[in-house]
């Protein structure tokens, strides 16, 4: 019986080395892999990628949230700077915050005044989105692609009739009755709901006058594609959001034509981030070892992580420019 509860435990011991070594092989893996990838990547190249001279076009890619993204200014910032011919933003993008799409106009603007830009919207550019657009000398669009969506949004969690009905009772001090209004313990006050009303409207002015100047259009059609709704790119074409149906075909096509350079120059992909920046390729790796070496639960427990970062990246603060497509109840 004795030799029995000494083979159990020598059996766990050994588990226990096995498991650590286990982990050990993973992370000798996972830095392998980091270190080749940064011993690739070109040096002093940086977010660059296949922009050599003077001899292409820049592709710029802008999807899903916008947010500020110091990073992003200072990427497009060196590309103003480079010797790309032109360059084509693909957008496909629902928008995001209004501080964060204005950045990205702003941004545009100034490579615009460097160099000839063409955005072309990919699926999707919609209300910050949109603002972006409006950074680029010409917007093509798909026929089936949607824009529009000019309008602003701040929404917030009511959970006051929660709190009583599970009995919590939210105390607050504070300076004045509108600050930190409207909390979302307590029903709106009129003037809570006034000052908010005034900033989204302010700003909805801003994002209107944006597009009249950007667009040259007139009150009457100014009216008509500001009320919140998203157009088609056939739609947006008679309304003269977009310029163009098309692609990235029909961009350099707009290029060679209007801005006289050679259609058949090469566009390369232009990178806003170091491609190991984040180092996605990394989470994934780590869950496909760990798998592999037989610590399928530690590789659950990465998966979640993953999802809850996600959430976090959902948690846009302040004013949206932001479009989605309506839930059933």
């Amino acid at each position: 019986m004795s030799l029995d509860a000494d083979t159990i435990v020598d059996r766990r011991r050994m588990r226990r080395k096995l498991t650590l070594w286990r982990v050990f092989a993973v992370l000798l893996a996972i830095i392998a892999v980091a270190a080749v990838g940064v011993a690739l990547r070109a040096p002093g190249s940086g977010m660059l990628s296949g922009v050599t001279g003077a001899g292409a076009i820049a592709r710029v890619t802008i999807t899903g949230l916008i947010r500020t993204d110091r990073q992003r200014v200072e990427a497009l910032e060196r590309l103003a700077k480079s010797q790309a011919k032109a360059v084509i933003v693909h957008i496909n993008s629902p928008g995001g915050t209004t501080s964060g799409s204005e950045e990205l106009y702003d941004s545009l603007m100034r490579l615009r005044a460097a160099k000839p830009t063409v955005v072309v919207v990919d699926g999707l550019a919609a209300s910050g989105g949109y603002i972006a657009a409006l950074g680029a000398d010409h917007i093509v669009a798909g026929e089936t692609a949607l824009v529009g969506s000019i309008g602003v949004l701040f929404q917030y969690p009511n959970v006051s009739d929660l709190l009583k009905t599970i009995g919590v009772q939210v105390e607050t001090i504070k300076s004045s009755p509108l600050k930190a209004a409207p909390s979302g313990f307590e029903p709106t006050s009129p003037e809570a709901r006034k000052a908010v009303e005034e900033i989204v409207m302010d700003s909805y002015a801003w994002f209107k006058e944006l597009v009249q100047k950007r667009r040259n259009l007139d009150d009457a059609t100014l009216a008509k594609v500001s009320d919140g709704r998203v157009f088609t790119g056939r739609q947006g074409l008679t309304l003269k959001l977009v310029d163009e149906l098309g692609g990235e075909r029909a961009a350099v096509a707009w290029l060679a034509k209007e801005k006289k350079i050679d259609p058949q120059t090469p566009v390369r992909d232009y990178r806003l981030r170091d491609r190991f920046g984040d180092l996605p390729f990394l989470h994934t790796a780590a869950i496909t070892l760990l798998d592999g070496v037989g610590l399928g639960s530690i590789a659950r427990r990465f998966e979640e992580l993953g999802a809850v970062q996600a959430m976090e990246r959902l948690n846009l603060d302040g004013l949206l420019a932001l479009w989605h497509p309506p839930t059933a109840n």
